[in-house]
């Protein structure tokens, strides 16, 4: 499997519609949603923000009022094709008054996700892995300091009677970072593995 080391565009004219491409890489549903919904504020004129998502197990095909099938499904096939994971495909349609008809459609929406993606940088996908933990204050700066280490991302933290973190890491890296603040805080932690 796949992702991509960055965010590439295209932008294609068909019929007087132009059809703006991008594929990048993401972390999860929730984050495509959100670029989406940043896609449509960016595009306010746009008729369509269309979109497909494969990540960690989780797909996504969305036409945004296309006929059924017609975009987001074909977007999604270019990726699977591609063996991409953590990666979204959005195309944004300004509509140019003449209609495509179904195969139309389809064809504009797959050469939108693969005219970007021959210009992509594939790298190897490393899956993630997103972890509730709780500890001691005393703790919470070795935990911060391990999980740069390992290559993880902080997405949250509560501080109450204890610290509360919610990491994102790399699947390979999370036994081993459990196994060292389970060593720091001399077994006062709680860990759980949690549904992306």
């Amino acid at each position: 499997m796949y992702s991509l080391a960055h965010p590439v565009t295209s932008l294609l004219e068909i019929r007087k519609s132009r059809f703006l491409g991008c594929v990048e890489p993401i972390a999860d549903r929730a984050s495509a949603q959100l670029r989406v919904a940043a896609l449509r504020a960016e595009h306010p004129d746009c008729a369509h923000v269309c979109w497909a998502l494969l990540a960690g197990g989780h797909s996504a095909a969305v036409d945004d009022g296309e006929p059924a099938g017609t975009a987001g499904r074909p977007m999604l096939d270019v990726l699977r094709h591609q063996q991409l994971d953590g990666v979204l495909a959005s195309v944004v349609r300004y509509y140019g008054g003449i209609k495509l008809g179904a195969g139309g459609l389809v064809r504009a929406y797959t050469d939108a996700v693969a005219q970007a993606l021959l210009q992509a940088d594939k790298i190897a996908h490393i899956p993630t892995l997103v972890v509730w933990c709780e500890l001691p204050y005393a703790h919470e700066g070795i935990a911060r300091h391990l999980l740069s280490q390992a290559g993880g991302e902080l997405l949250e933290v509560r501080h109450a009677v204890t610290v509360q973190l919610r990491l994102r890491l790399p699947a390979t890296a999370v036994g081993e970072l459990r196994e060292q603040l389970l060593s720091a805080t001399r077994g006062e932690l709680d860990w759980r593995l949690l549904d992306q």
